[in-house]
């Protein structure tokens, strides 16, 4: 198949190179793009080099079959009809179409058939706090109908991209050091603190981000679901950890969940706190799965579960997941 990865240069970007070559994904031809910050670089994909080209537009797309998109949602809006006019299927990471109706929003593990109508030739990468949320509430959903989830995410430095992480590390640096303390790519220092704010805030209270687990999980649910977010920034590099109250409309016990998440598709179960074994982003950054521990009754409510639940968000909360997406595609096609 031909193709093309749009804002390569990026963290997403980069993890889209690996993840096609360690799934040995059918790339016959490949066509990388950028800005004019990122045009002329080379990448290494499967042993040889490959030259980022100036993202323009123009007839640049004519025959790539697929395209991973991840360089903002003003760039998406920009350019997806360059992208799509010639056929080629846009799987794109940004928030620019995700709650568009035509557009269909897809986590492979929950609802894979939804890629199948893409009438835009778009499909929508959801949020990655919604993505490794949805793959957890989709196994309890099919224990029992899911009536509400509270759910606080504590969000890695790497959800703000690579410089992000780049300036955590300088911050503790400087800290440690009794420095000046760079700070640029959050409100505040982020090193030895927490920050209860990712995006910016609506007029009803939440901020962006948690509206987003809102409407998303929703959509990919087709579901009812009242999903009530508080999202954190936490000094962490890489990988988001959530903490989840679900309630159903039946009482679940904590041996059937653990036993749904154990047969899973995409879930890892890592449960056994009187060993001290839970998931920690520290240990399971680089991973593909979503992984769940922390299993047990909501004290406050009959119908309540609550769990801990541990994702790569550059990987499975955005790169891995968008090739899931045309690895289906792919397998539905034949």
């Amino acid at each position: 198949m031909k193709i093309a990865i749009v804002g390569v240069s990026g963290a997403v970007g980069q993890e889209f190179l690996r993840v096609l070559e360690q799934r040995n994904f059918p790339v016959g031809q490949l066509e990388l793009f950028g800005s004019e910050r990122s045009a002329g670089k080379s990448y290494n994909f499967k042993g040889k080099n490959y030259t980022v080209k100036l993202l323009q537009h123009g007839d640049d797309f004519a025959g790539i079959d697929i395209a991973f998109v991840s360089a903002g949602a003003s760039v998406s809006r920009e350019f997806a009809a360059d992208i799509t006019r010639f056929g080629a299927v846009m799987i794109d990471n940004s928030s620019a179409f995700r709650m568009d109706t035509d557009v269909p929003l897809v986590v492979p593990e929950v609802n894979a058939k939804d890629a199948l109508n893409c009438p835009r030739n778009i499909i929508a990468n959801p949020n990655c706090t919604t993505i490794q949320l949805v793959v957890a509430l989709q196994v309890i959903e099919g224990l029992s109908h899911i009536r509400k989830v509270h759910v606080s995410t504590y969000q890695a430095a790497s959800g703000a991209g690579t410089a992000a992480m780049d300036e955590l590390l300088l911050q503790y640096r400087q800290t440690l050091n009794n420095e000046e303390v760079t700070v640029k790519k959050f409100p505040y220092q982020l090193a030895f603190n927490m920050i209860p704010q990712v995006d910016v805030f609506t007029d009803n209270g939440y901020s962006k981000e948690e509206m987003k687990m809102y409407n998303e999980t929703r959509k990919i649910m087709h579901s009812d679901i009242a999903v009530s977010a508080t999202c954190v920034r936490v000094p962490s590099l890489r990988a988001h950890s959530e903490s989840v109250w679900v309630e159903t409309d039946q009482p679940l016990t904590v041996d059937s969940v653990r036993e749904a998440f154990n047969n899973a598709q995409g879930i890892k179960l890592i449960d056994n706190p009187q060993e001290r074994q839970y998931p920690m982003p520290l240990f399971l950054s680089g991973t593909d799965e979503v992984f769940a521990g922390r299993i047990r009754k909501d004290l406050s409510n009959p119908n309540g579960i609550a769990f801990w639940c541990v994702s790569d968000q550059i990987r499975k909360g955005a790169a891995l997941n968008a090739v899931q997406i045309a690895e289906y595609l792919i397998a539905s096609s034949k």
